[in-house]
């Protein structure tokens, strides 16, 4: 038994797929598949129901893959412990950080830390919260930021700061003569909102759940159309085809002197979303997440709230 043999039956199980686990471990199909098999010959058990356009997992297969990502989290523990007495400041540092934060926290963010910690380079990897999740368990990531409420993950979490949401309108709305929205009144609106997968799309459909029914008759949306991203809809607003709800760090300005836009915080309570920074319980550069914490802080993101250290869980 290998390392490499428990890798690739945890990327099997994840992928449900041998090619699609294989592209995932950066080797051929046909070596994936004899290392599995010669691992289920070396255990006397089938890991894998094969057939079909999906591979799925046996029950005894379920809890030896779930007992190799302990290992493998192990081993990647073992490298940290052996980096220990080395500066936790000093070698590149991988985060990821979901779509709908990474194009605003990013710049300010990889600016300070070059400023404050050049020895400790970011490598930056941008994706859905799921994702992100799964390359932390991997080791193939140190860090990321997200936002709450995440899938379990028995990891460490910092809070960094609460964001409120806004509601972005074209300038020729009459909503623009309001000062604040309610969010029920978004259901007799056509909304613009982010495809499934995006975590803020389902935020946004906490604060107005009329939205996840607009397709039944005589409820909810009139109309609703998805987008791949948030600065993609924010032009298809501009031009008048809807509304749209955005996080508050989105907006440079609120006052819309742009002319295209206009923007208007809910009614209370507003709607808000908790941003984290979430690690392996196994990483030991803690100094490390120290200093992204700090250097979020110092980026002074328009309209949110730094969360106080205390306050972290």
């Amino acid at each position: 038994m290998t390392l490499t043999e428990l890798k690739y039956i945890v990327a099997v199980a994840r992928a449900k797929h041998f090619g699609h686990a294989a592209e995932a471990c950066f080797v051929a199909q046909p070596t994936l598949s004899v290392a599995i098999k010669k691992l289920e010959d070396e255990l006397g058990v089938v890991l894998f129901e094969r057939g079909g356009a999906e591979i799925s997992v046996t029950p005894l297969g379920a809890q030896i893959v779930a007992q190799a990502e302990r290992v493998l989290e192990q081993t990647a523990a073992i490298k940290e412990l052996a980096k220990q007495n080395k500066d936790p400041l000093s070698g590149p540092l991988r985060l990821g950080v979901i779509y709908t934060i990474a194009p605003y926290l990013l710049p300010p963010l990889v600016k300070t830390m070059i400023a404050s910690t050049p020895q400790m380079p970011l490598v930056l990897q941008e994706n859905f919260t799921v994702k992100l999740l799964e390359m932390l368990r991997q080791g193939e990531l140190d860090a990321a930021i997200m936002a709450l409420p995440l899938p379990e993950h028995g990891m460490s979490l910092q809070a960094l700061y609460d964001e409120p949401f806004v509601v972005a309108m074209p300038s020729q709305h009459p909503w623009a003569a309001r000062s604040r929205i309610p969010a029920e009144d978004l259901k007799s609106e056509t909304m613009l909102l982010l495809g499934n997968g995006h975590c803020f799309r389902d935020q946004v459909l906490e604060v107005c759940p009329e939205m996840s029914r607009y397709s039944a008759p005589g409820n909810g949306m009139q109309r609703t159309f998805e987008g791949s991203s948030l600065e993609t809809i924010r032009h298809m607003v501009a031009s008048g085809i809807g509304l749209t709800v955005l996080p508050r760090a989105s907006v440079q300005d609120m006052e819309g002197r742009d002319g295209m836009l206009q923007f208007r915080y809910f009614e209370n309570p507003q709607p808000t979303r908790r941003v984290v920074l979430v690690w392996r319980k196994s990483f030991t550069r803690k100094a490390a997440i120290d200093a992204v914490c700090e250097a979020v802080a110092q980026c002074r993101l328009p309209g949110v709230t730094p969360v106080a250290k205390s306050e972290a869980q």
